[in-house]
């Protein structure tokens, strides 16, 4: 599929979705809703996605002017979320891959909540992460509202999504917000070491691992022993637990097959 509003390439295992609106912060229309659902699905192929943004910005949410309201009319942007917003979310959250956000700038309002959304987050030092909804009059959406008490607590998630304030990239990873922050010239080292690293590694314990600790939150701890009991004895039968074993005796390093 030609796209123009996405940059998409999967080689060597590692699926990379590139928002490619540079001009417009690669903030989000219709379209470019359109053509990452079906770079998604193209890249359950993959045993990793990296999901970036091209230009000087990961993503700055919404493009208001493809969803322009005229002064006094009233719109359902419910009908957005609920079509565009909430799939993407699930999407992202149910992919049966690790999956890494590259944030090579801002990342504001439904664009930092859909970072947030990725398993692993790298940022770059001169990124921002921007709760931008109250600015006009919104609440957080892409679930925002969600992810981020569990990650920074209730105090800091209130400060984020009230005052809209921006978080540094250092200091994201210092709450705890995303996995690291590095030195802008060393991000592309950074994301693709652990891309590939995911690429080669054990892709059905990977997604195991993720699926139990993203539903965890629903599961009292007798739940959520069966449930390991039960990724264990599936992942026992996988091809990838034998040749993990077989190349720790073997003291060799290990050719995982994601089977």
């Amino acid at each position: 599929m030609t796209y123009e509003t996405i940059l998409f390439n999967l080689e060597d295992g590692i699926a990379r979705l590139t928002l490619n609106r540079p001009d417009r912060l690669n903030s989000f229309t219709v379209q470019m809703h359109e053509e990452v659902a079906e770079a998604l699905s193209q890249a359950a192929q993959a045993r990793v996605l990296v999901l970036t943004g091209a230009g000087r910005g990961f993503c700055a949410g919404q493009d208001l002017n493809d969803r322009a309201v005229a002064p006094g009319e009233a719109v359902d942007l419910g009908d957005s979320v609920e079509v565009r917003y909430n799939p993407l979310i699930r999407a992202l959250t149910s992919l049966p891959m690790p999956t890494i956000a590259r944030v090579n700038g801002v990342a504001a309002g439904a664009g930092a909540n859909i970072a947030l959304a990725c398993d692993i987050v790298i940022a770059a030092r001169s990124a921002r992460f921007i709760q931008s909804f109250a600015a006009i009059g919104l609440s957080p959406d892409s679930g925002g509202t969600w992810v981020l008490p569990r990650l920074v607590g209730q105090a800091r998630a209130l400060g984020l999504t009230l005052t809209g304030e921006p978080l540094p990239a250092d200091q994201a990873a210092e709450w705890g917000m995303i996995w690291k922050s590095v030195e802008d010239d060393r991000l592309d080292e950074e994301v693709d070491r652990l891309a590939t690293k995911f690429a080669n590694g054990p892709t059905r314990g990977l997604a195991r691992t993720r699926q139990l600790i993203r539903e965890s939150w629903d599961h009292s701890l007798e739940q959520e022993l069966v449930r390991q009991r039960d990724a264990m004895r599936e992942l026992g039968y996988s091809e990838d637990y034998r040749e993990g074993v077989a190349a720790f005796m073997e003291k060799r390093k290990p050719n995982f097959s994601g089977r």
